[in-house]
């Protein structure tokens, strides 16, 4: 190796070492912040609060090493993906460090520890992140692409804990003398280890932009179209989203009182149109009701559904379109007009929708 060459070498190098040191300190810190939680222990919660003090000035000192390495290096390919994953990652590991210490802050509020139910939840959901985030570490600093992969798979299920932990928390405040400051101190606590799995997810991702050039790829949204009876609007919805818009989201239909079959004229002119019908017909809601939490948005063409949906899922946004009368009972010419109109407000309506969720690259 020339001179140069050893010297990026030993720059890089000094650089991953420092990376794979503030990474160690923040799981530590995650794992220190539950420990001092579950025991009540307010005088290690405070040590944690200000050790995150350190950690944000490493992050900001790793910051100007990599700007200075670009400056004297000039790198490119995949040095400078490296770098740039680099500068992206230490950000993501300074978070998690912010929420080892928002953990703490709030176990110093709390009246006593955690216990029954909601302190085996804290406990799971303590394991499944630091889980997540070491072996996340592991692929970053082995450079290790098929682990990274699979820190990804563990990820997402982690992420599924916490529907039922929220259940568990509201249940703990129904049945439990516990202060309300008390609930909300919890629930931001499963909060913040619910985002240390996701910020994980996201080291994963950078290791594999770093290693294999492999950038995340776009996000396909599900969208869920109802209304009552499902046989005619929010099936035209579903038809048109799967045809304008096949690469950008997975699309479905409900009613609360559906339909035996798709209305006539509705099927005739979607066929006229060239929308694929041979896969629609009228589905029940309630047997969506179990995935709701899996659709990104709920289109409504029937008004507030939320008498018949219950709760909507925390991360579901509910829109509520007016596509127009219903063309049920209509005569042949104003039926035939009505669906037309529908079906102009419809395209329109989720081209913007899927524009806001993908940009103009939506497709």
């Amino acid at each position: 190796m020339s001179h140069y060459e050893q010297r990026l070498a030993a720059d890089l190098e000094r650089i991953r070492g420092r990376v794979a040191g503030i990474g160690s300190q923040v799981e530590k810190a995650v794992a220190d912040a539950m420990h001092a939680l579950l025991i009540g222990d307010q005088e290690k919660s405070y040590r944690i609060i200000l050790g995150d003090l350190p950690i944000n000035r490493e992050v900001r000192s790793i910051d100007r090493d990599c700007h200075a390495f670009v400056a004297r290096h000039l790198p490119s390919a995949g040095h400078l993906r490296f770098v740039s994953s680099v500068l992206r990652l230490i950000v993501e590991l300074e978070r998690v460090g912010d929420y080892a210490a928002t953990i703490s802050r709030e176990a110093v509020q709390l009246s006593e520890p955690p216990s029954g139910t909601v302190a085996r939840d804290l406990e799971l959901m303590a394991d499944q992140s630091q889980r997540v985030l070491n072996q996340a570490m592991r692929a970053w600093n082995e450079s290790n692409a098929e682990l990274a992969r699979g820190s990804i798979g563990m990820a997402k299920q982690a992420a599924g804990a916490s529907h039922k932990v929220f259940e568990d928390l509201l249940r703990e405040g129904k049945e439990d003398p516990r202060p309300l400051k008390d609930l909300f101190a919890l629930l931001v606590i499963f909060n913040r280890l619910d985002r240390v799995v996701a910020q994980s997810k996201n080291i994963c991702e950078e290791t594999l932009f770093a290693v294999a050039g492999e950038t995340k790829a776009p996000k396909r949204y599900r969208v869920l179209f109802i209304d009552e009876k499902n046989d005619c609007q929010s099936q035209l919805a579903e038809a048109f989203a799967r045809k304008a818009f096949p690469k950008s989201g997975e699309y479905s239909s409900a009613g609360w009182a559906p339909a035996e079959a798709l209305e006539p004229r509705c099927q005739l002119f979607m066929e006229s149109h060239g929308l694929d019908t041979s896969e629609l017909e009228p589905t029940l809601l309630e047997q969506r009701h179990e995935d709701l939490a899996s659709y990104y948005v709920i289109v409504s063409f029937g008004g507030d559904p939320r008498a018949h949906i219950g709760q909507m899922p925390f991360h579901t946004v509910l829109l509520e379109w007016d596509a127009g009368p219903d063309p049920t009972g209509l005569d042949q010419e104003r039926a035939e007009s009505t669906i037309e109109e529908s079906y102009k407000l419809i395209a329109s309506r989720i081209r913007g929708l899927m524009e806001t969720l993908r940009g103009e690259e939506a497709a």
